[in-house]
C-alpha cells in the first residue's frame, strides 16, 4: 500500500501505554523514520509531553496527536475520568477506520475493569471492534515470530469452555488462520489443533470433544483446502510448533493457547484481530499499573505491534 495512515488508542492513561508510546516512537525514529509521517496517536498530548519529559525521549515531529482530553494524571492511580478518556481514544480511532481514513489501528492496552465501570460491557478491544465493525466471525490471534496461535474461545470461564466449542467455530478459526498466514507469504503452511482433553482424549476415554467435533471440523477443513492437522495433545504439540513442524497452532480456550505462547514471546508478542476490514493488533500485555511512571516498560510488544501492522500493509 502506497499511502497509509496506521491510528495508535493510546489506552489507560494511568498506565504504561503512554510510556511504550514514546519508547515505540523514539525506535521507529531510528530505525524506520520514513513511517513517523503516517502515524496519529489519538489520546492526551499534556500527558504523552509529561511522559516524554520524564523519560528524556522527545516525541517526533512528525507525529500527529489528536488529543481528545487534558488529564491530571498520576501513573499506576487509574480514575473514571482516564477510563472515560481511554474508551473515547478507542471511539476516535474506530470513527477514523470506517471513514477509511486510517487503514490499522494499533491499540495500547486498557482496563477491562474500567470499561465495566463507565458501562461499556465489552470483554476487551477484540469484541468492541467485531461488534462497531457488524463482523461474527473473528479471531484474536496472537504473533510471534517463533509461534502463532489462534483462539477458538476467547474470555469466558473455564467452565464454559466445552460447550462454547463446536465444528463451525473451529472451522471458521482455521479459515481466517489460514489467510492470515497466506498474508503474511508463509509458502505451503501447516497448521494443527490441540485436543480439549489431556493426551486429546486418550481414544475416548478421557472426553470425546476429539472425535464428536474436532475431528468432523479438520475433515470440512481438509475439503476446503485448509491444511489443518491434528487434534494432538496440547502438552506436547506446542514443542513441536516450537521446533518448525507447524507455522500455526489452534487453541480451544484462552490459556491453552498463551500461556505457551507467552513463555516464548511474553517480550515481543503480538495479538491481532483477524476477520476485521481492518488491520488492529496491539502487544499482548496489560495496562501494567504497578511500574507505570517508573520508566521500566518494555516497549517490545508494542513495536512488533506496529511493526506487524507494517508488514500486513505492504503485502
Amino acid at each position: 500500500m502506497e499511502f497509509f495512515k496506521i491510528a495508535i488508542s493510546m489506552g489507560c492513561p494511568a498506565g504504561i501505554g503512554p510510556e511504550i508510546i514514546v519508547k515505540a516512537l523514539d525506535y521507529f525514529k531510528k530505525e524506520n523514520p520514513s513511517i513517523l509521517k503516517n502515524i496519529v496517536i489519538i489520546g492526551d498530548e499534556k500527558v504523552l509531553l509529561n511522559t516524554s519529559k520524564n523519560l528524556r525521549i522527545s516525541i517526533p515531529k512528525e507525529v500527529e496527536i489528536d488529543s481528545l482530553s487534558h488529564l491530571d494524571i498520576i501513573p499506576g492511580k487509574p480514575n473514571l475520568e482516564g477510563y472515560k478518556a481511554m474508551a473515547n481514544y478507542f471511539k476516535k480511532a474506530i470513527e477514523l477506520a470506517k471513514k477509511k481514513e486510517v487503514q490499522a489501528i494499533v491499540t495500547a492496552p486498557i482496563s477491562k475493569e474500567g470499561l465495566n465501570k463507565i458501562g461499556i460491557n465489552y470483554s476487551g478491544h477484540t469484541d468492541w471492534l467485531a461488534k462497531e465493525f457488524n463482523v461474527d466471525k473473528y479471531v484474536m490471534t496472537f504473533y510471534g515470530e517463533k509461534m502463532i496461535v489462534s483462539l477458538v474461545t476467547m474470555h469466558i470461564p473455564l467452565k464454559d469452555v466445552p460447550k462454547n466449542i463446536n465444528s463451525e467455530k473451529i472451522v471458521n478459526t482455521a479459515k481466517l488462520s489460514y489467510e492470515f498466514l497466506k498474508k503474511l507469504k508463509i509458502e505451503n503452511p501447516k497448521m494443527a489443533i490441540c485436543g480439549l482433553n489431556p493426551h486429546a482424549g486418550e481414544g475416548g476415554i478421557l472426553g470425546d470433544e476429539e472425535k464428536t467435533i474436532i475431528e468432523k471440523a479438520i475433515k470440512k477443513c481438509k475439503k476446503n483446502g485448509i491444511p489443518l492437522y491434528g487434534p494432538y495433545p496440547s502438552d506436547s504439540l506446542f514443542y513441536w510448533a516450537y521446533k518448525g513442524k507447524f507455522n500455526l497452532i489452534i487453541a480451544l480456550y484462552h490459556d491453552q493457547g498463551l500461556i505457551p505462547f507467552k513463555l516464548i514471546h511474553f517480550e515481543d508478542g503480538v495479538n491481532i484481530t483477524l476477520g476485521l476490514p481492518i488491520i488492529r493488533t496491539s502487544p499482548c500485555h496489560g495496562t501494567a499499573y504497578d511500574i507505570a511512571g517508573k520508566g521500566i516498560a518494555n516497549p517490545k510488544s508494542f513495536i512488533s505491534a506496529i511493526d506487524l501492522s507494517l508488514k500486513l500493509l505492504s503485502n
